[in-house]
């Protein structure tokens, strides 16, 4: 047996749905430079789910389903206050709510592919919900339910904050949901292949997604670069800051990434979202000192800043709570996640690879009165 740590490298299955090619991101074909100038987070959606973009009347439909399922049951809004909210991270809440909501779905167990559909759009719509639901609790507030006249993006802003967003914040939480729906076989979408591989179900697929995503070498990378912006403060400290933690050989978040060379290819969206935003709000300093940090890094490394850099700095200024930046990318790769559920059911072999035995060999069975 070859060994590969980390299954670097390591070809695991076929797919259809994403592709990281020559530093090059497609979905379903589609390079994410094209998606993310002119796709709504809808239309990607469906085209994970159908390996085709929607028609007028498909997208509407969809819609229409989005909406019509974004409600939670009302156990998950009290179960929240049950929390011990000041120690609670809401990747923690939102991992159990996800497991929790399975218990009130009578198709849970139902395991056709017409009722794993349905499950999909009910999780895709409830998750923003979940998430919202779970940041105003913690606050001392009301969940704001729902508006079906608003789109995904919009609608998933106006219940965090109770106020309709603007044009450009909803234009720049689209696009960030369009960078982080799917992303091959990341660590949290494998996780969920290898759990519905035992014919387990989308709910379970789905929290083991999440457990997955929850850790900061993955979907907790964002959140550690605006604590490292927040610590450096100025921009006059970056320099200082990034050399000390280079000398000590300390990681800078939101630096390389495993599977490309020459950069992660939906970082220059968010900084240009980034510099958009941090005008916008009067706080371009975030976005002064992330370049300042990326010009350290290609001249001492080099390492290229990848999705999660330029993500931070632009739902800070969409006023998210830094901790709900990884909840956020669960939102939005919840679709490819389901998708790579829904392919998995479709032809199914379980995951079970080998691992290379390193302990010791030959041993014997002492009884417990000989033992020293």
């Amino acid at each position: 047996m070859t060994v590969t740590r980390g299954l670097e490298g390591v070809v695991a299955t076929t797919s259809s749905i994403s592709s990281i090619i020559d530093d090059t991101l497609t979905y379903v074909g589609y390079d994410i430079d094209d998606l993310a100038e002119n796709a709504t987070f809808e239309e990607v959606v469906y085209l994970l789910w159908h390996r085709e973009l929607p028609t007028r009347q498909q997208l509407e439909e969809l819609r229409k389903q989005l909406a019509e399922n974004a409600t939670i049951p009302s156990e998950i809004i009290e179960h929240f206050k049950l929390y011990p909210i000041e120690k609670v991270h809401p990747m923690a809440a939102l991992r159990t709510a996800i497991s929790l909501l399975g218990l009130y779905d009578e198709e849970a167990d139902i395991m056709d592919a017409e009722a794993n559909y349905r499950k999909a759009i009910r999780l895709q719509a409830k998750i923003p919900t979940i998430v919202t639901a779970f940041s105003r609790i913690r606050k001392g507030l009301d969940p704001v339910a729902p508006r079906p006249d608003l789109g995904f993006a919009a609608n998933f802003l106006y219940m965090l904050t109770g106020s309709e967003p603007n044009e450009t914040a909803v234009e720049a939480f689209d696009k960030a949901l369009v960078l982080h729906a799917d992303h091959e076989l990341n660590a949290s979408t494998f996780t969920a292949r290898v759990c519905v591989a035992t014919l387990s179900d989308i709910y379970s697929g789905i929290t083991a997604a999440i457990g997955a995503l929850k850790g900061p070498l993955h979907g907790g990378a964002n959140e550690a670069v605006m604590k490292m912006l927040t610590e450096i403060g100025t921009v006059e400290n970056v320099e200082p800051y990034v050399q000390k933690k280079l000398a000590n050989k300390e990681k800078i978040m939101g630096f390389g990434h495993r599977v490309y060379r020459k950069g992660d290819p939906r970082a220059k969206h968010l900084k240009k979202m980034s510099e958009k935003l941090t005008k916008l709000v009067g706080q371009p300093h975030w976005y002064e000192m992330s370049v300042k940090i990326e010009e350290i890094m290609n001249s001492t490394k080099p390492l290229p800043p990848n999705v999660d850099f330029y993500s931070a700095s632009v739902y800070h200024c969409l006023g998210i709570d830094h901790d709900l930046f990884t909840p956020i990318f669960a939102v939005s790769r919840m679709s490819g996640w389901l998708a790579h559920i829904l392919e998995q059911y479709e032809n199914n072999r379980l995951i079970r690879p080998r691992a290379e035995y390193t302990g010791p060999a030959k041993q014997v069975y002492v009884p417990i009165e000989q033992r020293g």
